[in-house]
């Protein structure tokens, strides 16, 4: 470990899984990180690595981001075997190199899931969750005007378990983090988050067929309880919304 302006410099002997195209063998390659600020985000200590690469006239790593705030979702891959790394609550963004220690091996890897093509090294195609939202997770409102906010009254115990299912950002790690590759808790907490509100009643029942019927035809995996979804997810979003959306798929088929 060194010591630059007072802070902290650490080196790291990263496992990268590359991969040139979704049809072509990938493979780990060995790269040194060195002198990486403990201040640096993880993504930041990518770029720092890129940078080298591209320098000595090599491929850069290819790895997925935009906000760099946690908010997106964008990011994403699982590093020594925990999707977002070992930090809970926390997106690949946000995770700092503060929680790594000198002369670490770190193993970053993409999401796997057959429902999540590989597109190059640690970029996947996640169109699959867009495909379910597109299914139904919506409403339908008449164009016009912004209606007032307080026009439907929404209990707030209603209310705030549609906010905690409405944190969800879509970035895939319950997913990456499920045996069984399930989407399960993401289409949980969009499907509970319109089935809370009085906004959301009327297309309730359709919503969650289609929702579920697409997610199935994506090749997504069942929920087996395993609640590793739970302990990764970013936003802290509970499994007590699986539980929700089966419950909105059994009534759904009474109707």
């Amino acid at each position: 470990m060194t010591q630059s302006n007072g802070k902290k410099n650490i080196n790291l002997t990263l496992k990268v899984w590359r991969q040139v195209g979704p049809n072509v063998k990938g493979r780990l390659e060995t790269y040194q990180a060195n002198n990486i600020s403990t201040d640096m985000s993880f993504l930041e200590m990518l770029d720092v690595v890129n940078e080298e690469l591209i320098i000595n006239h090599r491929d850069p790593i290819a790895f997925d981001h935009d906000c760099r705030e946690g908010i997106c979702g964008m990011c994403g891959a699982v590093v020594n075997g925990r999707a977002h790394g070992p930090e809970k609550g926390t997106t690949l963004c946000q995770l700092h190199m503060r929680h790594f220690s000198d002369r670490d091996t770190v193993v970053i890897e993409p999401w796997r899931s057959r429902a999540f093509k590989i597109i190059k090294d640690l970029v996947v195609d996640r169109s699959a969750l867009d495909v379910i939202i597109q299914a139904g997770g919506y409403i339908s409102v008449s164009a016009g005007g912004t209606p007032d906010a307080n026009v439907i009254p929404v209990p707030q115990e209603a209310a705030e378990k549609a906010m905690d299912a409405a944190a969800c950002i879509g970035c895939g790690a319950c997913v990456a983090a499920c045996p069984n590759a399930s989407a399960m808790l993401f289409v949980g907490a969009k499907v509970s988050h319109l089935a809370l509100l009085p906004q959301g009643v009327p297309e309730a029942a359709r919503r969650v067929l289609k929702m579920v019927q697409k997610m199935d035809e994506c090749g997504f995996g069942n929920c087996t309880n395993e609640t590793e979804c739970e302990a990764v997810c970013p936003k802290e979003i509970s499994i007590t919304n699986i539980a929700r959306l089966n419950r909105e798929y059994i009534k759904a088929g009474f109707l």
